[in-house]
């Protein structure tokens, strides 16, 4: 039996995520003023506070009216620039389904990263999807070589777990559907985890929607070290099945919320892939956004104006 992760032992909101972690929580360049409850941020390294040169790419807004041929022609915005509207955190091994976006990572067999952008129509209930049809499919858009199957889940102990959470994408049946692919996937511990606190955290963010109206969710595995009894930090993980799919340590959500004033709050997410007790709550996983970046190797939210940026983990914002 695994053991079950209480918030007393936790500690700092790190979510168990060792020294390592609880030391970059408390790096120089993020002083946290305790008093007023505000973060200054001095532009050092981590979560960028200006634009800066990385695999984030604009998108063109295509949400205009446009002449051609002496014929004027309205266009609809392109449902990827809409997800991505604010940067891709890698452009390595992208694929663009209907109403979500991922990064495969090849080697280990599931994503780097998998972006939504959720609304409250988005995420609204739709009687005539029926979850229940949708199956487990390999992703066939993958290499042979470097896809996960059904039998290398079969009889691990680990759960098919959504990145993408397939309560986010509701419309329709089709977009429901392509949340069961593999690629989408990641080993999660299935009790305790993947079926609890994991789903209290999509819940919440789908309950954002009715508070502002667009809800940006980046969610990717992470492999973080862990000291040994030598002393020495090791990066371990588990591999199931004959194609080695990695078993992550941990599981990150970075979200940005917009409001109607286009301003933008964000919130981070390190939550470890163990059995955690139900009642430990949310805000005990957060983490500064930098910290994610940091043990990712990837930037979030890159072509977001940081002036607009005033919250981040409920907290105000300034810039020094």
């Amino acid at each position: 039996m695994r053991p079950i992760l209480s918030a007393s032992s936790l500690g700092l909101g790190c979510a168990g995520v060792c020294g390592w972690i609880a030391r970059i929580l408390y790096e120089k360049q993020n002083s946290i003023d305790k008093n007023e409850s505000k973060i200054k941020y001095n532009g050092t390294p981590g979560f960028p506070i200006f634009g800066t040169v990385s695999a984030a790419t604009p998108i063109l807004d295509t949400n205009k009216t446009i002449e051609y041929s002496g014929s004027v022609v309205n266009t609809k915005p392109n449902r990827i620039s809409q997800i991505m509207k604010y940067g891709f955190p890698s452009l390595d091994n992208i694929r663009s389904l209907d109403d979500y976006v991922l990064a495969y990572d090849r080697r280990n067999r599931i994503a780097h990263w998998v972006f939504e952008h959720l609304t409250r129509d988005s995420v609204q209930r739709n009687d005539k999807v029926d979850r229940s049809k949708c199956e487990f499919t390999e992703d066939a858009s993958i290499h042979e070589y470097f896809r996960s199957k059904n039998s290398d889940y079969k009889g691990s102990g680990f759960d098919r777990g959504h990145l993408a959470a397939a309560g986010n994408h509701r419309s329709c049946q089709k977009d429901c559907v392509q949340t069961f692919l593999l690629s989408n996937m990641a080993p999660q511990v299935g009790v305790g985890f993947n079926r609890d606190s994991w789903n209290r955290l999509e819940q919440y963010i789908r309950k954002l929607t009715k508070t502002y109206p667009n809800v940006y969710v980046c969610t990717g595995p992470l492999y973080l070290p862990r000291k040994e009894n030598d002393g020495k930090l090791y990066v371990k993980y588990q591999v199931i099945g004959a194609n080695h799919v990695a078993v992550p340590t941990h599981f990150f959500k970075v979200v940005v919320m917009e409001t109607n004033d286009n301003k933008y709050h964000l919130e981070a997410y390190i939550m470890p892939n163990q059995v955690i007790d139900d009642k430990t709550p949310l805000n005990v996983f957060m983490v500064p956004p930098e910290t994610v970046e940091r043990a990712s190797g990837l930037l979030f939210f890159d072509k977001l104006s940081r002036s607009n940026l005033v919250q981040i983990n409920g907290k105000k914002t300034t810039y020094v």
